[in-house]
């Protein structure tokens, strides 16, 4: 269907002005101004659900963020397809240097404990499950699964067994910098297609990976978070650093057999096995490791 024709069935017989937002991977997302406002139409990728997402719940943890005032307002929920309205956020996405810096750090952190503190979602995300879903989903499509899986999923069952049982909360679970906007008040986060019931310390290691934090930066981040920082929560972010960019290198791989985006996914994946692998040599995850 052509975004004309949804525009037209969301908002029969008005005018409208269509621009395309970039930044996505796997949607199309696209900003429709009408004389009431702005809003932004999300069309979902070919086979999401390979990926583990379902719109039911994207919808979900939308209402939830909007619910405390970290994501935008929902509008409408378009079935059976799945599509997404919500209110578009003036304000600017936030540059990777900026988002660095201590005062940003604080906004995100505030953001994330509004989001783990509310409401729940009915689903889960377990990062140990998923890359395992996502390799045999990558093999069920002919996708060979690269040498460095095997390794990674060793050294994931240690992960796994030195975490142990934790709390689970709501969590975002895809911290790239694209996903925030600065409103001038307060950090808003979008997209929330792989939210569910999981680890915080997933959260804030996928923000601290994904942005590029320094050792100095992320314990800022980690000291804006939880205020008082004991060693365990050093020893959990160190470790789920490593299943952030285990999720993202198979996230890359089985993308290579849903995708039909010009996107380098091969590359996406083998650099973020590169990254964990040097990850699982360096002293502060062995140590980590041992607990």
């Amino acid at each position: 269907m052509r975004v004309e024709d949804m525009v037209e069935r969301v908002w029969p017989g008005r005018e409208a002005t269509i621009e395309v937002l970039g930044g996505g991977i796997t949607n199309r997302n696209f900003k429709i101004t009408l004389d009431d406002g702005a809003y932004v139409l999300r069309i979902g990728g070919k086979d999401t659900e390979l990926l583990g997402i379902d719109r039911r719940v994207e919808h979900e943890a939308s209402l939830a963020a909007a619910a405390v005032g970290v994501g935008p307002e929902v509008i409408a929920f378009i079935e059976p397809e799945g599509y997404l309205v919500t209110q578009f956020i003036g304000g600017a996405v936030v540059e990777p240097e900026a988002i660095r810096e201590a005062e940003a750090l604080r906004r995100v952190a505030q953001s994330l404990r509004a989001i783990h503190s509310g409401p729940p979602i009915a689903a889960r995300f377990d990062s140990f499950r998923v890359v395992e879903a996502y390799a045999a989903t990558a093999a069920t499509h002919g996708i060979a699964i690269p040498p460095a899986y095997e390794r990674a999923r060793e050294t994931a069952a240690l992960v796994e067994r030195a975490r142990g049982p934790v709390p689970e909360r709501p969590c975002h679970n895809d911290l790239l910098t694209a996903n925030f906007i600065d409103d001038g008040h307060r950090i808003r986060i979008v997209d929330w297609e792989y939210a569910g019931m999981g680890d915080v310390f997933f959260d804030l290691a996928n923000f601290a990976v994904n942005n590029g934090l320094t050792k100095d930066e992320t314990a800022e981040f980690l000291r804006a978070y939880v205020g008082d920082v004991r060693p365990e929560h050093e020893r959990s972010l160190t470790l789920m650093r490593f299943m952030s960019d285990f999720r993202e290198a198979m996230w890359g791989v089985v993308q290579q057999a849903l995708s039909d985006l010009d996107f380098d996914f091969r590359g996406y994946a083998l650099d973020h096995f590169e990254r964990l692998e040097r990850t699982a040599s360096e002293r502060p995850f062995r140590k980590a490791l041992a607990g």
